[in-house]
């Protein structure tokens, strides 16, 4: 795989912060490619290079971090609910911005909480503890969806209340429901 070079990652992260920062001050479709391009220091062109349009950017960016956390599935399937949670809060508390924005924002295009919800739902499907007999008489996507649902409308209240519990209480609380759940 070709090495990507620093100045275009660069160039990206840039363009990817300035969209986050001008969606705090602004609703999206208010923001243009020049409020962009000026935010992040570039030419409307150079924007242009990298992306189709600001609908293409957003759609990298939110791309970007549920591939990020599709990664963290891999493994954290292996774990107990508390310890697989430990590093999405994490997540979600170092990407703050993005996520205070994409879930709490007015004006956000809403197809980020659609992408995040369907994520944690297909990480879920394996998840159903049907040995025990609790989830015998239940529909596998009412549990699902009941999880999945749970599980943002959580992470939307931490994200918009500023954060009150550290990420490793979250993940405590969010895994004994979860498990409880599934």
């Amino acid at each position: 795989m070709a090495k990507v070079d620093r100045r275009i990652l660069k160039t990206q992260e840039s363009l990817k912060k300035a969209v986050i920062e001008l969606m705090t001050e602004k609703n999206f479709d208010d923001i243009t490619i020049q409020d962009i391009a000026d935010r992040a220091n570039v030419n409307r062109g150079t924007i242009y290079l990298h992306y189709q349009d600001k609908y293409d950017l957003l759609d990298k960016l939110i791309e970007t971090h549920i591939n990020e956390m599709g990664e963290m599935d891999t493994w954290a399937c292996q774990m107990d609910w508390v310890d697989a949670l430990v590093p999405y809060f994490e997540y979600f508390e170092k990407n703050y911005l993005f996520f205070s924005t994409m879930l709490a924002s007015k004006g956000t295009p809403s197809s980020f909480r659609t992408r995040l919800l369907a994520s944690f739902m297909e990480g879920f499907k394996g998840e159903i503890d049907r040995e025990s007999g609790r989830n015998t008489d239940l529909s596998e996507d009412v549990i699902i969806q009941y999880a999945g649902t749970a599980y943002v409308g959580v992470i939307e209240w931490w994200i918009r209340n500023g954060m009150p519990y550290p990420p490793r209480v979250m993940a405590r609380q969010v895994g004994a429901l979860l498990e409880r759940s599934l």
